[in-house]
């Protein structure tokens, strides 16, 4: 690759001591040679900031002090960084090796692209591969109509969008990657890439996708009305078919990360 942009990865981090490192790791070991890493904390109080001054000297900049949550922690990364492509990840989910290196080269080759998307795996507490994101192609109408199939862990976009689509909407707690992508698909088109497995989603007790995923849906639907979509829509379906089978859907995320 003869250019290597800046990449700029954003971690927002708060009280995950117990998987930190090992997200700190997967950005600081990628074999990619231009990242600027940034590591904004909440003000944790578990051992956090100790992992974070263990490896400062790695770090571009690195914050611990009280945020309005995780959503502003990631705008007040994007908005420090210099980088030409974006990405976040999440302070318990880990890269896999060589994930930066691939999607540069995804994105160079393709100029047209606005962002690029590999695929996931699912990962437990102890770091253990428990099944697979269901990833696949979509686009701004499929985005709209709540066909998403983007794993946020191994999605990257080029900053010359960022101040045309951001900041991400603080008010979200879960729907601010999605209320993200419908924006960027509305100035460029994004591509999937399978075969290639970028990242990892950690499921664990304490994971928001677990503990408060009723909370999600009702978030996408915001962004579907708020952006002119119909209530009789595929969207609606799919978060009425999601709240009947919600009990059934946290139980087997619950046995996966348990190991039964």
């Amino acid at each position: 690759m003869e250019k290597m942009p800046l990449v700029s990865i954003i971690t927002p981090s708060y009280n995950q001591a117990r998987y930190l490192e090992a997200t700190l790791l997967s950005v600081l070991n990628q074999d990619y040679p231009n990242i600027e890493y940034i590591v904004i904390d909440g003000g944790s109080n578990d051992g956090s900031v100790d992992l974070i001054r263990k490896y400062e000297a790695r770090l571009a900049f690195w914050t611990s002090e009280k945020d309005k949550g995780q959503t502003d922690a990631i705008n007040r990364g994007f908005n420090r960084a210099k980088g030409e492509i974006l990405a976040w990840l999440n302070s318990d989910d880990t890269y896999e090796p060589g994930a930066i290196s691939t999607a540069v080269a995804y994105l160079m080759e393709n100029p047209e692209l606005g962002f690029v998307y590999g695929d996931c795996n699912y990962i437990d507490a102890s770091g253990s591969v428990i099944g697979a994101f269901n990833a696949r192609q979509t686009d701004l109408k499929k985005l709209q109509r709540g066909y998403v199939h983007i794993p946020q862990q191994a999605f990257f976009f080029r900053a010359e969008l960022w101040p045309q689509v951001g900041p991400l909407d603080d008010s979200f707690f879960f729907a601010m990657d999605y209320d993200l992508w419908v924006r960027l698909a509305r100035k460029a088109p994004c591509r999937y890439f399978p075969g290639r497995t970028l990242a990892n989603f950690r499921l664990h007790e304490d994971a928001k996708t677990i503990s408060s995923d009723a909370r999600c849906w009702p978030e996408m639907l915001k962004v579907h009305l708020r952006d002119g979509g119909s209530r009789i829509s595929p969207i609606f379906v799919r978060y009425y078919l999601r709240r009947l089978l919600a009990p059934l859907i946290t139980w087997r995320r619950k046995q996966l990360f348990s190991g039964r």
